[in-house]
């Protein structure tokens, strides 16, 4: 039987960031990764993704980017590479390819049931983050044998498909820069559109990044906004990571040959059914992208700064078709294979503890779940940019300060 003051459940750039603030303050931990650092970076990506945020925005604590790029977006498994060396530079205490069965209760901290035996702990933080599973509607389960289902976590590129038309449902950034990819190798592409955040890469010559961070939108805290749960469940931004000029959002998809249908409602004998909403949720995209840039002019003219930026380019408002088609019969389309890019969810079902909610979501206070629990990697967890690379340190510093603080009690009880 091992012990440890504090277990961190997975090694990526939220668990690396948590055990840097325990080793600044001499707390004996240990990591608990189920595959090689970076697991998800490694593995659960496709082959040609780029992280979405500008290279300036992927630094770790402690170490920020120097590479000559600034305002480039690295590929997946370069910023792997970067986790590992921020491990061994930091001398992180992490055991790979160890498996978490289960936490409990035990005496007064909790026991980790792993593949490799049990650890007894104080203290244990998951960090295992919010995308560990895809989210599919129900009714996945009523398309045909013949048809090919993947998600963002196991597609990897086109030319593993079988033969046939592509549908890919889900708009948010990895359904449409998946979309686009299938399209470029040659296949035809429908993609069906429900909600989602529509943003242009660059606005007024600077990265749409650069302006949350100014403005101070992307260090928005989790108990200064209204209505969180919803701000939590917020789709990803439309981007990709590729420059300005280059930007991708329903009108290039069209520009391509890419078919917009509505959000996906159903599957009756191998015939998917979309919502007949496209326009109401294009235009309410739309919308919600100006009232933003709007915030951003206001920001610019209250800084004295408006006649000092490029002049507002506003994109264009999503163009849709007149009669966009309700159903398509698969079979009789040749369409082959589903991507499901239908949102994430994270995977808690190991934590043998009363910590969820009726939706099976672990409850938290920006992280704190309860004594001696605690979670990291979540939507808004403690601020707007939680589940980014940036966000990672200073949800990692005022968790190990709650952390700390805890141990002081207990210690003086």
């Amino acid at each position: 039987m091992k012990r440890s003051n504090t277990v961190i459940i997975g090694a990526g750039q939220t668990g690396l960031a948590m055990s840097r603030e325990l080793s600044k303050r001499s707390i004996n931990h240990v990591i608990l990764e189920r595959g090689q650092i970076a697991n998800s970076w490694r593995k659960e990506r496709w082959d040609s993704l780029r992280l979405l945020t500008p290279n300036w925005m992927n630094g770790l604590p402690g170490a920020p980017y120097l590479g000559r790029d600034p305002e480039g977006y690295m590929p997946v498994n370069e910023f792997a590479d970067d986790l590992a060396g921020f491990a061994a530079a930091n001398r992180a205490p992490v055991m790979e390819e160890t498996s978490v069965l289960g936490v409990s209760p035990f005496g007064v901290g909790f026991r980790v049931q792993t593949d490799q035996g049990a650890i007894d702990c104080e203290n244990v933080v998951v960090a295992t983050g919010a995308a560990s599973r895809t989210s599919r509607p129900s009714f996945a389960q009523d398309l045909s044998a013949n048809i090919t289902q993947l998600s963002p976590l196991d597609y990897k590129r086109p030319n593993d498909l079988p033969p046939g038309r592509v549908l890919v449902v889900g708009a948010s950034a990895s359904g449409t820069q998946i979309a686009r990819e299938i399209h470029n190798s040659g296949r035809d592409v429908t993609i069906a559109v429900g909600e989602h955040v529509r943003v242009p890469r660059s606005y007024r010559d600077a990265d749409i990044l650069s302006w949350m961070e100014i403005t101070g939108r992307w260090g928005d805290r989790y108990d200064e906004v209204e209505d969180l749960d919803r701000q939590r469940g917020v789709p990803s931004l439309q981007l990709t990571g590729q420059a300005g000029t280059n930007p991708l959002d329903l009108n290039a998809l069209q520009d391509i040959g890419v078919e917009i249908v509505g959000r996906m409602a159903g599957v009756r004998d191998n015939t998917v059914m979309f919502s007949g909403s496209l326009a109401n949720v294009c235009a309410a995209a739309d919308l919600k992208m100006n009232r933003l840039l709007n915030g951003f002019d206001d920001w610019a003219h209250e800084n004295g700064l408006f006649d000092k930026v490029d002049a507002r380019d506003r994109p264009a408002r999503t163009r849709v078709p007149d009669a966009p088609r309700l159903s398509i019969d698969l079979d009789r389309e040749g369409i082959g294979t589903v991507i499901w890019a239908t949102g994430y969810r994270p995977d808690h079902s190991w934590i043998d503890l009363p910590v969820f909610d009726r939706k099976g979501r672990i409850r938290h206070d920006g992280g704190f779940v309860s004594p001696g629990l605690y979670v990291m990697g979540l939507p808004f967890l403690r601020q707007r940019k939680s589940t980014f690379i940036d966000g990672a340190a200073n949800d990692a510093r005022d968790l190990a300060n709650h952390l700390t603080r805890n141990l002081g009690l207990i210690k003086a009880a």
